[in-house]
């Protein structure tokens, strides 16, 4: 391991990304759903890699790959996810699966006596993009997998249920896919950035320090649909009007907490009745707040439903609040973290440390384990989008420096 070409490296990286890309279930865009054929034929492919590499491949009830080198019972556990938004980019979720098979390799090739296991993970579920459940596949590799999922269905009305039988795979066998605590040294995961920070340092690779809570709400706002040519301005109960000032009060606390890297967003309007010559009566709005710290986070929306209940109070309004989707801050483990930093550091390069603002595996995972992240540099910071781009050289060395890591590793 001591001769590691970074280029190569990133240029066996790019070549996977590529192949993998081209699997889709739209010929000019990259959808790549849960438990659909497309995840079949991503699965079989990541499965062959796997085996070249000289890893042992299983798939579990969620259909989660792995790829198992040493016979250690305690594991290091490296993984992302191969399902995609609509309309992708290629880099979110397959260039963490990527990096660990080709971090893995070496090892596997010179059958070096490590103190622990490695298994590489490639998790079908991350981006919630066909059912409301999401990251169930690392869920159930995390055991704290909710049944309740199973009923969730999609936009054909197929539930969770049903579309994993289709797959071939029994629900009553999710909770054999637990690792148990002991057995799970740790979990680190690569991943583009997906934001503009490192790229503004002039970094390729950054430290994550934490993965940001998330609640989200759904906001009703009850007013009077009236004509809107006859009703005058002072006697209207205009429910568009009060949602919008409730809207301002997310950004105003939000902006409250920077240094929380506190974030609210309204991202979903929709008013009623819902035409240009009509006062809305009703309109049902979301809200997202994510930060660092859950305790600010919930006081944020403590005071945001006071506030909504306020203005609506004064415009004659009914407004009601329903938290709809509730995570916890997850905090990356600092000894991986520095260990991490330490492996960047010896190419050369300044690892910076920063949080996530979105929502990874590695959220799930670290309440089976201590968990980490490894960001790469992503152009322009866009992800979720065609756009979505890393440079062979900045994957190359993020999969030099992983590979480094897992070196100097020591399971607690």
């Amino acid at each position: 391991m001591s001769a590691l070409d970074p280029e190569a490296l990133g240029t066996r990286a790019y070549a996977m990304i590529a192949e993998l890309a081209a699997i889709s279930a739209e010929p000019k865009r990259l959808v790549r759903q849960f438990l659909t054929p497309e995840h079949r034929r991503a699965a079989d492919l990541v499965a062959t890699w796997m085996r070249k590499a000289g890893l042992a491949v299983s798939e579990d009830a969620l259909g989660t790959l792995r790829g198992r080198f040493g016979t250690s019972r305690r594991r290091l556990l490296i993984g992302s996810h191969i399902d995609t938004v609509i309309d992708a980019g290629k880099y979110d979720g397959p260039l963490g699966v990527i990096a660990g098979i080709l971090a893995a390799e070496p090892f596997v090739r010179a059958k070096a006596k490590l103190p622990f296991g490695i298994d590489v993970l490639a998790f079908g579920d991350e981006e919630g993009s066909r059912f409301p459940a999401t990251m169930t596949s690392s869920s159930a590799c995390a055991g704290v997998f909710e049944s309740e999922a199973l009923t969730s269905a999609d936009a054909k009305g197929v539930t969770l249920a049903a579309a994993l039988r289709a797959y071939g795979k029994l629900p009553q066998d999710i909770a054999a896919a637990a690792y148990r605590p002991q057995d799970a040294a740790a979990y680190v995961e690569v991943h583009i950035e997906q934001g503009p920070l490192l790229e503004a340092k002039g970094e390729p690779l950054g430290v994550v320090t934490g993965i940001v809570g998330q609640s989200r709400l759904r906001v009703t706002v009850t007013g009077e649909a009236g004509h809107a040519g006859t009703v005058p301005m002072a006697l209207r109960h205009d429910a568009f009007a009060g949602a919008a000032e409730m809207a301002l009060v997310v950004e105003r606390l939000a902006r409250e907490h920077p240094e929380d890297g506190m974030v609210g967003t309204v991202g979903r309007i929709e008013a009623s009745p819902g035409a240009v010559n009509i006062v809305p009566g009703r309109v049902v709005f979301t809200v997202d707040f994510r930060s660092l710290t859950d305790e600010l986070r919930l006081a944020a929306i403590q005071r945001f439903t006071a506030e909504a209940e306020g203005i609506a109070a004064t415009r004659g309004l009914k407004a009601s609040v329903e938290n709809f989707h509730e995570v916890a801050t997850a905090h990356c483990a600092q000894p991986l973290q520095d260990a991490l930093a330490a492996s960047i550091a010896e190419y050369g390069h300044n690892p910076i440390r920063l949080p996530s603002g979105a929502g990874h595996d590695a959220q799930v995972m670290s309440r089976l384990c201590p968990s980490a992240m490894l960001f790469v540099r992503c152009r322009g910071g866009i992800s979720h989008n065609p756009a979505e781009f890393a440079s062979v050289s900045d994957m190359g060395v993020a999969i030099a420096a992983l590979i480094r890591f897992i070196e100097k590793f020591q399971p607690g």
